[in-house]
């Protein structure tokens, strides 16, 4: 067959396979139309026998369903503020305690499960850190997350100060609690967090997302977020990485969506103003459990339609937020008002212990006594037990001034090391970030005017040691006195700059400041103050440092020395490891201001020698609640025979003092005034001689 004869067979092929084509085609659609015909007659016939139509069962109009919230529990494990006064049987104005959260909790659940309601309970992270109990993280106990467990919360996430003791102990901690397969208890969420692979971190221990479908057929879909302001202040997270929220939390929507949920809920521990920012990029969020900034949400804040809410701190309150889902729509409503619900109950005398959980923390209580005893020789071994008394609280407030509460650390810092060492201590230093809260003592009558360890070392908490041990370890530090002078300006600047949390309480000086002398002015455009400190010359913003002489308690008398610039004498300097580490920080941003740690002899110690700087007492680091508690217990008795905090500590003493000079800034501008007078002068003058000479 020729080439043309091969096209035309082919041809006919193509055709009769096109018209088989077509004629499969017609004959599966007529099929349809008869089978669709059948079933009309069918459905036709059924309809006849039938009583009742037969039809899918419709969806309820809306979803009724309770989120119970807390966060910053920061080990609140016992009712305080202060704990002295708490008694079980009297009213009392002891607060919190995870017993009468377990109480409130169940009441709840009770009355809500009663009307066919589902309720879930979280927590906006920061369940560690803050009290005593926190120092049992280090010892490898998970009282916090356990005591969750046991009360029944759905989901967690992870706030700046699960990180106190590092990452690993992070790691430690949740393995501790059970996870990963605790997961299936109480849900770790930690949606923008990355541990590298070959992390504890990374084995299951927190979850990208997770979905809770709820009795009524409801699904929640949930995600975790750590802020960028918490991050700032997280102490060690490395080699974790946090990611950025806004794409994280869309990516997390979008996989919780795909999964079936139909409410997406962000716990967040990012503080409100930036879950305000979340909401408003990602407005498919529809609830953000928030915490970080401490804030009692009396009402809810909305953006969009997006619902935030936060519940203070350290078990004050119970949050509660009764919603209302509407399928059709996709429309979530709070019902509070209309049901007389507050958003918050107080957790106080009015809501009783739970026997369960009350005996659970017990445990925890026993665990801690006995570190304690361990770690201060036998010194203080009950946590409840009254060290002193004193007739007014020792504040921390107002922020960004000198406090009688940093007083009394920075001076408990300096008196304490100066025994231990055998040294004499000139100066002592504490950050307000560090300092957790104001010394109350008990004001009910069987606690009047009492102080008892677990109060009296709450403010002075945090940290961790070389050691491993919980607290921040105190360290021996000599700087030279012009040095001295730089680190006051270095605490005007912080101050300026970074805030109240680094704010720096002294002991052992007094100084006057202008804040208006401490930067020149910022530069436009990439937003950055220009620090006075960088110009040359003895520019800045302390006006006067003195030199505190005395022996004992810091007075307000004639015991003081000037503090001059380009002093070289070297001076003894008490602190902390934390605070230690970033003195040396300060020269390689303002070289101006460069501070150089030295042992006794001088000698400069590099930052990865800074243990050697740790004070050690028989073999181990001291810790600055010790020196709290130790100061406390060292003060004059009175006629009971107890130790009373000295009345000094009623107010401040004068040592940080604010004060109003001729600004620098208008130095230069009287210069440039100067000048231009001068060259009108000579201009007015010159034109008077020309006229003169006409």
């Amino acid at each position: 067959m020729n080439r043309t004869g091969k096209l035309h067979f082919a041809n006919r092929l193509a055709l009769q396979a096109i018209k088989g084509r077509i004629m499969s085609i017609f004959l599966k659609i007529q099929r349809y139309i008869w089978t669709a015909v059948l079933c009309v007659l069918l459905a036709a016939g059924s309809l006849a026998v039938a009583p009742e139509p037969l039809a899918a069962e419709p969806r309820p109009e809306e979803h009724l369903f309770t989120i119970l919230h807390t966060n910053d529990e920061h080990s609140a494990l016992i009712p305080h503020s202060p704990a002295s006064d708490f008694d079980p049987h009297l009213e009392n104005p002891a607060i919190g305690g995870f017993a009468r959260l377990a109480t409130a909790v169940g009441e709840l659940r009770e009355k809500k499960e009663a009307a066919g309601e589902p309720v879930v309970l979280f927590s906006g992270g920061d369940f560690i850190g803050g009290t005593p109990y926190a120092w049992l993280v280090p010892q490898g106990l998970a009282a916090e997350l356990q005591l969750m467990q046991h009360i029944g919360y759905d989901a967690v996430t992870l706030g700046n100060h699960e990180y106190d003791y590092g990452a690993e102990a992070l790691a430690a901690y949740l393995s501790a609690a059970g996870y990963p397969q605790a997961h299936q208890k109480t849900a770790v969420l930690a949606t923008n967090t990355t541990a590298p692979d070959d992390h504890p971190m990374a084995q299951g221990l927190y979850l990208d997302t997770h979905t809770l479908e709820l009795d009524n057929g409801l699904t929640l879909g949930l995600m975790g977020l750590i802020g960028e302001q918490a991050e700032e202040v997280t102490f060690s997270f490395e080699p974790l990485v946090f990611e950025d929220r806004h794409s994280t939390a869309q990516r997390a929507v979008d996989t919780l969506q795909a999964q079936g949920a139909e409410v997406i809920v962000a716990l967040t521990h990012s503080g409100v103003a930036e879950d305000r920012a979340l909401a408003e990029a990602v407005p498919q969020i529809d609830i953000i459990v928030g915490g970080h900034c401490h804030s009692t949400l009396y009402q809810p804040e909305t953006v969009g339609d997006t619902i935030i809410v936060q519940a203070g701190a350290s078990l004050a309150y119970l949050g509660v937020l009764e919603l209302a889902y509407a399928p059709l729509t996709g429309q979530i409503s709070i019902r509070n008002t209309q049901n007389g619900q507050p958003f918050l109950q107080k957790l106080d005398h009015r809501v009783p212990l739970d026997a369960k959980t009350d005996a659970l923390v017990a445990e925890f209580t026993q665990a801690l006594n006995a570190l304690v005893a361990d770690r201060t020789g036998g010194l203080f071994e009950n946590i409840l037990a009254t060290v002193a008394v004193s007739e007014f609280s020792l504040t921390h407030q107002p922020p960004l001034q000198e406090s009688p509460m940093g007083n009394f650390i920075a001076d408990a810092m300096r008196m304490v090391t100066w025994e231990k060492t055998g040294q004499r201590v000139d100066f002592a230093l504490q950050a307000n970030g560090s300092i957790r809260g104001s010394l109350i003592p008990g004001s009910m009558e069987h606690a009047q005017n009492e102080i008892s360890f677990y109060d009296l070392t709450l403010p002075v908490s945090l940290g961790i040691g070389e050691d491993g041990h919980a607290g921040y370890s105190i360290c021996s530090v000599y700087l030279t006195g012009e040095e001295i002078y730089r680190l006051l300006e270095v605490a005007v600047l912080l101050k300026e700059m970074m805030g109240d949390t680094f704010f720096l309480q002294f002991s052992g000086l007094r100084y006057d400041y202008n804040p208006g002398n401490a930067l020149l002015f910022t530069i436009p455009f990439i937003d950055q103050p220009l620090p006075t400190a960088l110009l040359p010359g003895n520019l800045g913003s302390v006006v006067r440092a003195q030199r505190y002489t005395g022996d004992r308690i810091q007075n307000s008398g004639q015991d003081y020395v000037p503090l001059e610039r380009g002093d070289e004498t070297l001076y003894h300097l008490a602190t902390d490891n934390y605070i230690l580490s970033f003195l040396p920080m300060v020269g390689d941003m303002l070289p101006m201001l460069e501070i150089v740690p030295k042992d006794m002899h001088g000698n400069p110690v590099p930052l990865e020698r800074h243990d050697e700087l740790i004070v050690e007492v028989d073999g181990e680091e001291l810790k600055v609640w010790q020196a709290v508690a130790e100061y406390a217990a060292s003060q004059p008795l009175n006629e009971q025979g107890m130790p009373q905090i000295h009345e000094r500590y009623s107010s401040t003493a004068g040592r940080i003092n604010r004060v109003w000079t001729f600004p620098i800034i208008a130095w230069p501008i009287l210069a440039v005034l100067a000048l231009i007078a001068v060259v009108v002068l000579l201009i007015r003058r010159r034109k008077r001689r020309r006229a003169a000479n006409r």
